[in-house]
């Protein structure tokens, strides 16, 4: 029997659990929308919606006098949007980065030369991954080396 998860996710997913909220399909649909979002808010369409927004609020201002509530309103649009956009874009990144780890996972794994302890990579310790940078970089500098010899001649 497995322990008893304690994360914070769980709790969550717990919760949703005993208010009958399916929780696959609820991260099933977040998904699909945060796609959709991280899309289009990509497009020069959003960037040039956003200037729009911008200009019409601008000009508004003589209107209204330029007054706090006129502040207030593009100061809580925009942080608003920028508090909803960073869950979007961080589920968008951590996605891409799942699915660029399984494929490159995939090719060292099919490589035979290909040395299979950089198949967990991300999960290694900040000093092994110094070590492993160190030891690469060396080989490169030695490819470097004999190429230059093979250009002079020498190889």
């Amino acid at each position: 029997m497995p322990a008893p998860q304690h994360s914070p996710t769980h709790a969550l997913e717990r919760l949703l659990d005993q208010w009958s909220i399916d929780v696959r399909a609820w991260n099933a649909r977040f998904d699909r929308f945060a796609r959709f979002a991280s899309r289009l808010a990509g497009r020069p369409l959003a960037f040039n919606l956003a200037i729009f927004v911008i200009l019409v609020w601008m000009l508004s201002g003589p209107f209204f006098g330029f007054s706090d509530t006129w502040q207030l309103i593009i100061n809580t649009a925009t942080t608003i949007v920028t508090f909803l956009m960073v869950f979007i874009i961080q589920h968008t990144q951590n996605r891409d980065t799942d699915a660029i780890q399984i494929k490159l996972d995939e090719l060292i794994r099919s490589v035979d030369t290909a040395e299979n302890m950089l198949l967990d990579l991300e999960e290694m310790e900040e000093e092994e991954l110094l070590l492993l940078r160190q030891r690469y970089m060396e080989l490169a500098r030695k490819a470097r080396e004999e190429l230059e010899k093979r250009r002079r001649g020498e190889g």
